[in-house]
């Protein structure tokens, strides 16, 4: 079972299973335990009772043993055998040269071998008391027996030999087991359905726990609790523990983003001064081309440096909510139209041809044209930085199922299959470029600002690759009002 709830209601039957195997178990042994016991007991007392009445027969003036009117064979005398008729069980009793003196009504109803069988276990029995069982065969079955010697009836009288069938002892057992197996897939059964409905009850508060938990999956939704349970039970602490958690992480992130956003906003002011100082300084006319050489790369890292602060002041108002879009109808034609010219400028300059496919209707949408601007700039800008010269970049669109959907696609490096769930986290980027002074600089927060302007016009981004095959990003905006506002989750520049 791959749920909590299935494996602890398979549980639940399983330790009953087992409860019940082991109580059945018990009552069938100590069932049988104690029907042999009362077996062993009854043939004691009946071969007790037998020699104590040989024994008084013996003192009385009639002889004990008489021979057989018709055998002439010793035998008990008549009187004194009468008194063993009522005996229900197979009773011998046996002379010290093995003739049998007595022989109860159940012991003659069997066979001659039988009872040789008999007559042999009473003549082969060790001295004194001595308890046994046997296998007669049908229809006596397993007989318990007693034997014991006879010494105080007088000399012509050897052993006497007791038994009891184990059938009836036996088979009450037998029978209280076979009523458990038929009733247990029953009981199993019920019992299985009774454990899931109060495992999932016990379990329902969790249920409420999980779903809350998942709920809360970016930092604008810590500010969220999940509802205090009112037992104290593990629930009950597990509940507030979660809530603490979320507490604390609600200030980290909110001291993080609070951090960053103020940390950008600083930058950009010194970082501005710095550009303007470094641009009036190369247009000086006394500078030497040594100092130029050097104050062009300064530059270069300067610009750099304002684009990280102005992606990460972009991305913390947009954690704090702080980032609206200003949505006006505007023809996604026109915006396309400029992002073209400024994408065949750096396709020229890396060798690259970039095309442009345009419907000939209108695209009518309520957009933030500044931030379509830069999520469809961001998307050439990595397409064409990535793609080797000679290659293709190509940006299409069109109407699908009621949404408006931008393809960027090149012919370039691609994208390894284990790097692409990463694509979209903030400073992520591939192990080919992973350095910001290599071939194809970047900090790693252009993807992710993408993502943001995608879902807070409550839209999509997507990814397909291979690697040396290329890339293509679909980026898909529902045709009327925007949706919410996006967490960006991820990125690459």
């Amino acid at each position: 079972m791959r749920t909590l709830h299935g494996r602890l209601a398979v549980s639940f039957g399983a330790a009953l299973a087992v409860t019940l195997g082991v109580f059945g178990a018990t009552i069938y042994f100590v069932q049988r335990t104690e029907g042999l016991g009362e077996l062993d007991a009854r043939a004691r007392l009946e071969g007790d009772l037998i020699a104590e009445l040989l024994a008084a027969a013996a003192r009385g003036p009639d002889s004990l043993v008489v021979p057989d009117p018709e055998t002439r064979k010793p035998v008990l005398n008549p009187s004194i055998a009468a008194l063993f008729e009522p005996v229900p069980d197979y009773v011998l009793v046996v002379g010290p040269a093995r003739e049998v003196l007595f022989l109860s009504a159940d012991a003659r109803a069997l066979g001659y071998g039988t009872l040789e069988r008999l007559l042999t276990l009473a003549d082969s029995a060790p001295p004194g008391a001595f308890f046994g069982m046997t296998n007669l065969g049908p229809p006596a079955g397993q007989v318990r027996y007693y034997t014991r010697e006879a010494r105080r009836a007088g000399p012509r009288v050897g052993r006497i030999l007791a038994g009891a069938s184990t059938a009836g002892v036996i088979l009450v057992p037998q029978r209280l087991l076979g009523v458990m197996l038929l009733t247990a897939p029953l009981i199993m059964v019920a019992s299985l359905i009774i454990g899931y409905l109060l495992v999932g009850r016990t379990l329902r508060p969790l249920d409420v726990i999980v779903d809350d938990m998942e709920a809360i999956t970016d930092g604008r939704s810590l500010h969220r609790r999940l509802a205090e349970l009112r037992s104290t039970d593990e629930l009950g602490r597990l509940t507030a523990t979660l809530n603490a958690m979320l507490a604390r992480l609600e200030r980290s992130f909110l001291s993080l983003r609070r951090f960053t956003a103020d940390a950008s906003h600083e930058l950009k002011t010194p970082l501005t001064v710095l550009r303007t100082g470094i641009e009036r300084a190369l247009t000086h006319p006394k500078t030497s081309p040594d100092v130029m050489e050097v104050l062009e790369e300064t530059l270069v890292e300067v610009n750099r440096m304002a684009e990280l602060v102005e992606a990460l002041l972009t991305l913390a108002r947009a954690d704090e909510g702080r980032a609206p879009l200003h949505l006006e109808p505007a023809d996604l034609r026109e915006v396309i139209g400029e992002i073209a010219e400024t994408a065949n400028i750096l396709g020229e300059q890396a060798k690259v041809n970039v095309g442009v496919v345009v419907l000939d209707q209108p695209l009518l949408v309520s957009v933030d044209k500044s931030r379509i601007r830069q999520l469809l700039m961001n998307l050439l800008t990595n397409a064409i930085k990535y793609t080797p010269a000679g290659g293709e970049v190509n940006i299409d669109c069109g109407v699908v199922d009621g949404t408006v959907a931008f393809t960027v696609r090149d012919t370039g490096i691609g994208i390894a299959p284990g790097d692409l769930p990463h694509i979209f986290d903030r400073f992520w980027r591939a192990d080919a470029a992973r350095s910001r002074t290599g071939e194809r600089p970047g900090v790693g927060l252009g993807l992710a600002i993408c993502k943001w302007i995608a879902e807070a016009h409550g839209g999509t981004i997507a990814v397909q690759s291979r690697p040396a095959r290329g890339t293509a990003f679909t980026v898909t905006i529902p045709i009327g009002a925007a949706g919410p506002e996006g967490v960006p989750t991820a990125g690459d520049s």
